[in-house]
């Protein structure tokens, strides 16, 4: 997740703003780098990230359409990775069209406010996404640990509530950090080294002190990443309890089922968050950087509506079903 990071940005940056200048006028646009070290490399990119971004739209919209039309589907497991393609959609868009304007262009610009608004909904569909996986993985939990009080634990209302509160949280994260972010003085440093408005690179311009912010990135990480993560552990530790106490094989392999797609999504996203996020930064060169990024950026988005419709049987089945409807009434 692009919320927040782990690692020191540079030493001393309160005692080199004089040296950077003192010229406070607020910067009118960016510049952003890409991989313009590599042009050879940048039309084979382009070509991919379009591909990417193109069958990353259509499976999630997909998704979206095949719930929204199956009323048996209209059940809290499926609504949650309704607003989960939604989210991922979303993060694409933000992202991907950006991104190969950067690779088709020798100097790609963004204005300030374009900047703040790509860095605001990344930061938006991020955060909304990890408390999204943790609401999915209590539903999982109750509906495996507490069967028969299932309907009554996850009504309409709780499912509204935890929805409610995945975006709003995201709102929050996404207004509060970019707005801090954006507060700081750029005085006449504007090349980002990335291929986006993500808050390291971003944070790098700044000619002004950013340690308070640094203290409150830290901080924010442990709570916004980490408590849905614990939930989930917590979650899976006390259906894989359940499930091993099931007298029956056919319901022990009925239960992994229902929890395989939402736990290979959760190491996903987790994974190539941990991968970007989690090592020190001094290990990698700038353009390594860029392309642990394109992990979370390009590879989520793009796999979780495989993962959901080839892992689900309801799926398969509901996707079957509006086919056969749509092929019947061509013909007819």
């Amino acid at each position: 997740t692009p919320l927040l990071y782990f690692a020191p940005l540079r030493a001393a940056r309160g005692s080199t703003a004089a040296t950077r200048g003192q010229n406070d006028s607020s910067v009118a646009e960016f510049i952003l780098l890409g991989f313009s070290a590599f042009p050879e490399l940048q039309g084979q990119m382009f070509g991919a990230f379009l591909v990417i971004y193109l069958v990353t739209l259509m499976g999630n919209a997909t998704i979206v359409a095949v719930i929204l039309l199956d009323q048996s589907l209209h059940i809290p497991m499926y609504l949650f990775l309704q607003n989960l393609s939604v989210v991922e959609m979303s993060f694409s868009a933000a992202i991907t069209p950006e991104m190969l304007v950067v690779l088709t262009s020798e100097k790609a610009t963004i204005s300030f406010g374009g900047c703040f608004a790509q860095m605001y909904f990344i930061l938006l569909f991020g955060g909304t996404e990890c408390f999204l996986l943790g609401a999915m993985a209590y539903d999982r939990f109750a509906a495996i640990c507490h069967p028969l009080s299932y309907p009554m634990i996850m009504n309409k209302r709780v499912f509204v509530k935890l929805v409610m509160f995945s975006w709003v949280s995201g709102i929050m994260v996404a207004t509060v950090q970019t707005t801090w972010v954006f507060s700081f003085p750029y005085c006449d440093h504007k090349e980002i080294n990335h291929l986006f408005c993500e808050t390291p690179p971003v944070l790098e311009l700044a000619c002004a002190d950013t340690f308070l912010f640094e203290v409150y990135a830290f901080t924010g990480t442990i709570l916004i990443v980490m408590v849905p993560f614990l939930l989930i552990l917590l979650s899976y530790t006390r259906i894989l309890f359940s499930i091993l106490r099931m007298p029956s094989t056919t319901g022990r392999q009925k239960a992994f089922s229902t929890c395989a797609s939402h736990l290979t999504s959760v190491t996903l996203f987790y994974g190539t968050a941990s991968i970007t996020y989690l090592q020190p930064k001094s290990r990698y060169s700038p353009d390594t950087k860029k392309l642990m990024s394109l992990a979370y950026t390009l590879l989520t988005p793009l796999l979780n509506p495989l993962i959901y419709s080839l892992r689900n049987k309801e799926m398969k089945r509901a996707v079957l079903k509006l086919w056969q409807r749509k092929v019947a009434l061509h013909r007819g």
